[in-house]
Parts: structure tokens; sequence; C-alpha cells
């Protein structure tokens, strides 16, 4: 084991959603990092705004675990490493505790999965609005239902009165569980809005004020000394350092603004700890690929907010175009709408693309698409060679309205055991998805 794989962690979760997951840990990060203690977050499943805001907050990068779409030594790999340079490393649980999709033990994707596999213990945020004793039996059953993990704390939250903080705190006595703070009700502060959830953490107006009113937040209300206390060393050790996905190429040239920022923090760091070049370039600055690359990968993002920008991007646009004629472009979800034909705005004005597929799609006839997909490749690509399978998701509200004569990137399923469907489209050197690649079905599996 190396000697960062030894820093403790916590996972901090709830019994469901919208009970204050985000708020406490981006409170703490922001509260340890303030305090001179070296902090990392971290996410459980597949997440790219969460992870945004804990990279401000604390300070360094934040990187997913995923139970689901990750090999189990490709997991520990990654919560191992995620210690380096750190003190303590905290991660923010998805849905309830407990929730995750139809899978063999272990594999769910929920964070339960995440805390048995590391180790960690479970920092429970309880939203005791609307109740009072009853919250001891929340306690009780979540300490009860799963025996492989361990719930070392209570942060409650939502706390009406003294005397309401009281009656709860008494009642989760009987559990054995300690109360390590209380946030009350009226002290609540929050992120504003998008259609996929929170706004990215770059276009927060005065986020490092509402940071700070976090931390102050917790601070106030929470023993910080004793979350520390309660974080525990991994209980797995890195075997080697797995990549969940190799190198598109050796040196990438990659989107990165404001319409293309969902990329993982894991891949990011596994490509360059492989000896991969990352070149940043922005298409909203109407910025070309750089020519000396060897591959371009457009990421996911908000290009539909964007739409008339980008078709005005018109050095972007034929760099793009040129780049293409001899080398890979793959894009993901929002990329893969750029490398289409066009894009609808909200509006319902039809903006044109690079041209490189043939795909129209349109944000003004929406549908959400969410969840995992399993995918295997049709064609050899930037992903892989044919045959091979992914894991991952997809996130999306736009439509495809048209796919024109392209030829299907692979076929996917969802998690609960759906009937296989094209997905994604590929002309030549370009490729692209709605499908979020989290990591490569088998990777980490040896050494």
């Amino acid at each position: 084991m190396t000697a960062h794989s030894a820093t403790p962690g916590l996972v901090i979760a709830a019994p469901r959603s919208s009970s204050g997951k985000t708020t406490l840990t981006l409170g703490l990060l922001r509260a340890f990092a303030r305090a001179g203690v070296p902090v990392r977050g971290l996410k459980c499943g597949p997440d790219y705004i969460d992870p945004a805001f804990h990279a401000v907050a604390a300070g360094r990068s934040s990187l997913n675990l995923d139970a689901w779409a990750m090999e189990p030594a490709l997991l520990a790999n990654l919560a191992t490493e995620a210690g380096e340079g750190a003190e303590l490393t905290l991660c923010e649980g998805l849905m309830g505790l407990f929730d995750g999709v139809p899978a063999p033990e272990g594999r769910s994707g929920s964070s339960v999965d995440v805390a048995a596999a590391t180790g960690w213990p479970v920092l429970l945020v309880l939203d005791v609005s609307g109740q009072s004793q009853s919250a001891g039996a929340v306690v009780q059953g979540c300490l009860t239902y799963d025996p492989r993990i361990s719930i070392a704390g209570v942060i409650l939250n939502k706390v009406g009165s003294e005397r309401h903080r009281r009656l709860v705190t008494d009642a989760i006595a009987r559990t054995g569980v300690p109360v390590l703070g209380s946030i009350p009700r009226d002290g609540q502060v929050s992120l504003p809005e998008r259609h996929l959830g929170l706004v990215q953490a770059g276009e927060t107006a005065g986020l490092e004020a509402i940071l700070e009113r976090m931390a102050d937040l917790v601070e106030a209300n929470v023993d910080l000394a004793a979350v520390r206390a309660a974080a525990r060393a991994p209980s797995v050790a890195a075997s080697h350092s797995g990549l969940a996905l190799p190198p598109p190429g050796q040196r990438i040239a990659l989107a990165r603004d404001v319409a293309f920022s969902f990329v993982y923090a894991h891949h990011l760091e596994g490509w360059r700890r492989a000896g991969a070049q990352i070149t940043l370039f922005s298409p909203l600055a109407d910025e070309a690929p750089a020519a000396d690359c060897d591959v371009c990968w457009l990421p996911g993002g908000y290009p539909e907010l964007h739409a008339e920008r980008l078709s005005q991007a018109q050095n972007f646009l034929s760099g793009l175009r040129a780049f293409a004629q001899t080398k890979p472009v793959h894009g993901e979800c929002g990329g893969y709408m750029t490398l289409g034909s066009s894009i609808t705005d909200a509006s319902g004005r039809q903006w044109p693309m690079a041209g490189l597929l043939d795909v129209k799609t349109s944000f003004a006839t929406r549908k959400m698409n969410l969840g995992y997909r399993d995918v295997v490749l049709s064609h050899d690509c930037c992903l892989g060679l044919r045959g091979a399978r992914l894991r991952g998701h997809e996130f999306h509200y736009a439509t495809i309205i048209e796919t024109g004569a392209d030829e299907p990137l692979a076929m996917a399923q969802d998690a609960y055991g759906s009937a296989p469907i094209a997905s994604g489209g590929r002309r030549a050197n370009v490729s692209g998805t709605f499908f979020h690649v989290v990591a490569q079905a088998g990777m980490g599996d040896s050494a």
C-alpha cells in the first residue's frame, strides 16, 4: 500500500435525496480547507456537477467512485489514490444511502456499495423536519439494514428549535450513534438550479461567498474535530494504477469551456498518468483543436444554451472539420450534438453545427433520458476496439429529431436488462454518442 492510501475518509449519505448532503459536503470541504486541512472531495455515482463544486470548495479536483460502472479493483485504486496530498477525503453519496439498480451485491451503484467497498464509515445526514423521536428509528434502520457498513455519526438538518434538537438527539442516542451536529432550518444556503440539476460551478455568481456561508454554517453547528476523528483509512489497497479508459491518443485536444465541461477527473488523471498530453481549447472562444494533437475530444456540457455562438464560431468549426479529415474526433452528449448537422435551441430556432455527423438534435423537443448504460462498440473508435464493452450513463433532455445515414457507434442497454438498441453515430474518423463513458468493463481487474 502506498503512503497516501492511509488517508482517512467518510461517505456522506442520507436516507433519501434532498436531505442536505451537498450543502454539508461543500460546507465541510471549505471549512476544513480554510482551517489548513488538505481535504479532497469525491462523489458516488455518475455526476459532473457536484464534483465541480467540490473542486472549488476544497481547492483540488474531485473524483467519482461508481460501484456499478467500475470494476472493484478500479474503484479500490481510485479510492486509495484519491488521498494523495490530502489528510481527509469526503465522498458525497447519491440519492438515498441504499438506492441503486438491480445488480449482484456490491455492484448496484449505491452509496452503500462504495462505503462497503472502501471501508469508509458513513456520516448520515438526516432531514428531521416533520419528525422528532421517529428519527431514532430511521437511524436504527440504516444502522442494521446492511451489515457491511458502519455509521460513524449523524448530522441533523432542518432542526426547528432547541427543543426539537433535544427530542431528536435523545431518540438517536438509543441507537448508540453519536450526533455530531445539527443545522437549523433557517440556516439553509442553496445553490441555483438548472435543467440538469445545479448550475455549473463556473457559472455560479458569487460562488465563493456562498461557499464561505456554507462553511460558516457548518462551523457553527457541526463538531469538525469529531467529524475528522470519525473518518477511517480505506480498507482496500491500490494493487496497481488501473485506467478506467486508456488514453484515446498520446496528444489529446480537449474542448473546455462552459459549453463543454463534462469530463471525468479520473479519466484526465489516468490519461496523464499514462503519459498522455492534454491540450485545452475553447470552442466558445472560437478556438480550433491544435493541429499537432492526435485526437480531438468534445465532452458533454450545455452547447444547446450556446448554439448561436457555436454556429458562428467559424474558426472552431473549420478547424474541427480539417482535423477530422485525418485524425479521430469523438463527442460525448453535448459534444455529439455539436458534431451533428444542427441543434435546435429552446426557442425552436435551428442552428447549423459541424456537420461531421448527420444527427440533428433539439432542446425544444425535450425528453429526459437518464440512467446507466451498458454498451458494446460496433466499430473501432477512440473508446476502444469493436466488441469492447463500456459502462457509463446518459443524462440529457435533448432529443434526436433525425439520425441521418451514419452507422450506429454501439449497441446499448440499460441497467434493467432492456433489449440493446443502436446508440450514437460514426462516419470515417468521427464518432459520437449521448453516452458518457465511466469505465471499460473489465478494466482494473488485473495488475
